[in-house]
This record gives C-alpha cells, sequence and structure tokens, in this order.
C-alpha cells in the first residue's frame, strides 16, 4: 500500500472539516438554542478545527469565519465586528506596541543581562527566574493582561540576548520555552493571589450567592499549597515537553556583567523608557480603586514613546504581526462573547451539568471541575466563561452534595488556569503567541498538557487542602 502524500492528507483535513461544518449547521437544532447561535457554534467550532488540524493558519481562519457569519446573516455586521472597539483587544495590541520600546531602547537588553547574571547559568534558572518575578508584581495588577505586557519585553530580550530568533527552528526553541513559561506563569499566579486578574472578585461575587464570603487571605490560604506546587514542578516540566535545545549556559553571568559595563550609564531613551513603564504599571495597579482605564493608561503610554521619540511611526508598520493579531484576535473575541451573549455556553454548561445527577458529590466535583475547564475550548475570554457557566457549575455542584467552598474555589482556581488551554484562550496570550517563537502546534499541545497538569494537581493536592483550610 502507497503512504498518502502531503497533498492527499490535506485534501482528507479539507473533507473532515467541511463535514464538521456541514453536519452542524444542518443537524437539528436542540430546544433552548436559537437557528442563530446554533449556526454561530458550527462556524466557531469549525474554525477552531480548522487550527487545530493545521488546515488554515489562525488568521486565515478567523477571516473565513468572520465572512461567514456575516454573509450567512447568522450575525449582523455591527456584532461581527464589534470586538474590533472592545478595549480589552486594544489593550492587547497598545501593550504589545509599547513593549517594543524596551527593546528599541536597549532597556530590555539591560535587564535581561541583569536576570541573566544572577540566574543564567542554565535556562531552566531563567524559565524560573520568569516564574519568581510574576508572583512578586501579581497581586499588584488586577490585569493580567497588564502584567504581560510588563514580563513579555524582558522575555523577548533574553530569548534575543541568548542568540534566540523565530526564523531559525533551532534556535526559537529557548525562546519558544522561555516565551510559554511566561504564559504559563501568568494563568497561575493569577489562580494564586485574588487581585491578579479582575475575573477573581467576579467569581467570589457568584460564590457569595451561595452564602460563601472571600477575602484576600481567605483566597491566599486556599490556593497557596497547589499553586506553590505548580510553580516549582511546571518550568521542569514544560524543559521536558519542549527541551529548549540550550541548556547549560555557566559562562552566561559573567558574559553578561562584561556586557553590562561595556553598555555603561542608562541612555536617554533608557530613562525615558523606564519612568513611561513605571508610570503605566502604577496605573494599571491603580486602575480598579481610582476608575482608571487599562486601554486607555496603555495609549497614553504608547504617546508619550512617540512624542519622546522612542518610538516612531517606522517603528509602528514594520509590526505587521501586531495588525493580523489585532484582527483575529477581535473576530474570535467577538464570536465568542456572541456565543455567550446567545445564551449557547450557558445551554451546554446546563445539559451537561443535568447529566450528573444521580453521582455521588465526589464523583460529580471531578467532573463538574473537568467538564469546565475543557468547555474554555470555546471562550476567547475568561471572565466571559465566569460570568456564562461558574454559577451554572457552583448550583449543580452544591445540589450534589459538593462542600460549597471546595466547589467554589475549584471553579474559581480553574478559571485562571486554564487560560493556556488554547492560544485564545486568555487575552494576556496574544503577545506571547505574536512573538512567532512557538508554532500553532506546539501551543495546543503545550496548553493543553499544561492545563491537564494543572488540572490534576488542583484535583489531588487542592482538593484535600481546601477541605482542610475551606
Amino acid at each position: 500500500m502507497s503512504t498518502p502524500t502531503v497533498g492527499t492528507g490535506r485534501i482528507l483535513k479539507l473533507a473532515c472539516l467541511l463535514g464538521l461544518f456541514f453536519g452542524l449547521w444542518f443537524a437539528p437544532i436542540p430546544e433552548g438554542l436559537t437557528r442563530e447561535s446554533w449556526h454561530l457554534f458550527a462556524i466557531f467550532a469549525s474554525a477552531i478545527f480548522a487550527v487545530v488540524l493545521n488546515i488554515f493558519p489562525l488568521f486565515t481562519s478567523a477571516l473565513l469565519a468572520c465572512a461567514i457569519v456575516v454573509l450567512t446573516n447568522t450575525l449582523t455586521p455591527a456584532k461581527a465586528f464589534g470586538a474590533f472597539a472592545n478595549p480589552v483587544v486594544l489593550l492587547v495590541v497598545t501593550a504589545f506596541l509599547v513593549s517594543q520600546s524596551v527593546v528599541k531602547s536597549g532597556l530590555g537588553k539591560r535587564i535581561s543581562l541583569y536576570v541573566i547574571s544572577f540566574f543564567g547559568r542554565s535556562t531552566l534558572g531563567l524559565a524560573y527566574s520568569i516564574f519568581i518575578t510574576d508572583t512578586l508584581i501579581a497581586p499588584g495588577f488586577p490585569s493580567n493582561t497588564a502584567r504581560g505586557g510588563v514580563l513579555f519585553p524582558v522575555i523577548l530580550a533574553l530569548a534575543q540576548n541568548s542568540g534566540s530568533t523565530p526564523d531559525d527552528d533551532e534556535k526559537r526553541r529557548l525562546g519558544g520555552y522561555l516565551m510559554f513559561c511566561g504564559m504559563a506563569s501568568l494563568a497561575i499566579t493569577s489562580a494564586l493571589w485574588f487581585t491578579a486578574t479582575s475575573g477573581n472578585p467576579v467569581g467570589a461575587g457568584l460564590a457569595a450567592e451561595k452564602g460563601m464570603t472571600i477575602t484576600f487571605g481567605s483566597w491566599l490560604l486556599a490556593s497557596c499549597v497547589p499553586c506553590l506546587v505548580v510553580i516549582a514542578l511546571l518550568p521542569l516540566l514544560l524543559y521536558r515537553l519542549h527541551p529548549p535545545g540550550i541548556t547549560d549556559t555557566p559562562e552566561a553571568p559573567d558574559n553578561a556583567r562584561r556586557e553590562l559595563s561595556k553598555m555603561g550609564p542608562m541612555s536617554r531613551h533608557e530613562w525615558i523608557t523606564a519612568v513611561t513603564f513605571s508610570v503605566m504599571v502604577t496605573g494599571w495597579i491603580l486602575a480598579a480603586p481610582y476608575g482608571l482605564n487599562l486601554t486607555a493608561i496603555a495609549m497614553a503610554g504608547l504617546a508619550t514613546l512617540m512624542i519622546t521619540g522612542v518610538l516612531t511611526v517606522d517603528d509602528m508598520s514594520q509590526q505587521g504581526g501586531t495588525l493580523v493579531t489585532f484582527i483575529w484576535l477581535a473576530v474570535l473575541f467577538g464570536m465568542s462573547g456572541q456565543l455567550n451573549e446567545m445564551g449557547f455556553m450557558g445551554y451546554v454548561g446546563e445539559r451537561l451539568a443535568v447529566g450528573l445527577e444521580g453521582l455521588s458529590w465526589p464523583a460529580a466535583y471531578v467532573a463538574l471541575v473537568v467538564m469546565y475547564v475543557l468547555l474554555h475550548f470555546g471562550f476567547v475570554s475568561q471572565n466571559a466563561q465566569v460570568l456564562a457557566l461558574l454559577g451554572v457549575f457552583l448550583d449543580v455542584g452544591v445540589k450534589s452534595g459538593v462542600p460549597v467552598p471546595l466547589m467554589a474555589y475549584a471553579l474559581l482556581f480553574a478559571s485562571s488556569y486554564f487560560s493556556v488551554i488554547t492560544p485564545q484562550g486568555g487575552s494576556q496570550n496574544i503577545i506571547f503567541v505574536a512573538s512567532g517563537y512557538l508554532r500553532q502546534g506546539e501551543l495546543y499541545r503545550l496548553g493543553l498538557l499544561t492545563t491537564l497538569f494543572c488540572t490534576v494537581v488542583f484535583l489531588v493536592i487542592g482538593t484535600p487542602w481546601i477541605l482542610w483550610v475551606g
């Protein structure tokens, strides 16, 4: 038997994609759903399927899906294109542009050399330094997207100064490892700290409806053990799953110190960038108590960098990947939001929950957590899933006999660590995805395995700990 050619394999994948799309489109619409919501699901699921099987790039798949939802009248143009003005999408793109100043000015190189001088004897040491840094700054950031905007330029400079480039398939692996460590770190530190992401207080408000009061201290007490276990083990696991190529760099710290000496004192552009970033970070920290807009703060920072000449219009024009990222993120963000608004996600959650009736509470608890995590494949926003499904799953768990603190904390923590399950699973991921260091297949593979690892740790270690302290 002859081996199928590459062309034959692509044709088979396309046939599977068309079969999925038309099978869903013409399938009987479940009772309780509208025709538009079911057809939107068919388009959205097919778009993600095309990316997972590497049939189309994410950008192409998103463009095609956007065109189909409008041409088939599944969504009005206003709803289909509405996410292009979404502040979260704009924040991601603006933060990506601002981060270029850290590289261009040389500040990123200086910071990365300092990091290498302390942790640079191994790539694994650099990875742990990313997790430790994020763990320390996370409680002051109510937005993991904003926090990603702080971490990304430093990680990018670390990769570049280690000789890693996206264009070289071997050299990019070190950068890819560090970039995914940044994504994974944001996911787990958001679960560790109550104030690390805006979705945590939202979820705590839903738990309050069940009579459970969650404070900063009670959250940290419940999260610390499983989160610290993940932080301790995850860099090593990712090191095995995605070997960085370069492992030991014993001479790197001394070389970094010599390079720092050659750089001399900070330049004017470095100072401007450092001050601008410090002001932006302060604004992001104070955003919640003073009602400041995160996106407006990022835009003000970008404008400042351009007025002072640190960044120019030419610098902006060279970032073609930013436009591509902006378009596909806006399209998928908008479609996911509409699925939620149309009640599709809530309907799915309720139907899955009904199937658990009659199970013992431990079995229902595990099933609910696993389903809640896997359903994030269909979301581009953590907050959207919290609002759509957390209350439903919490209610079913409590009715099944699961202790309220256990069910609430398990779902709340999952709402953070499942963000890496897909590249679009959290807006904070996008800035790292856009770096080009990781291929789409690697992102989905690492994302799924990382999420499964976190789920196991939180179920096996987190469950008895929450039951004990709760």
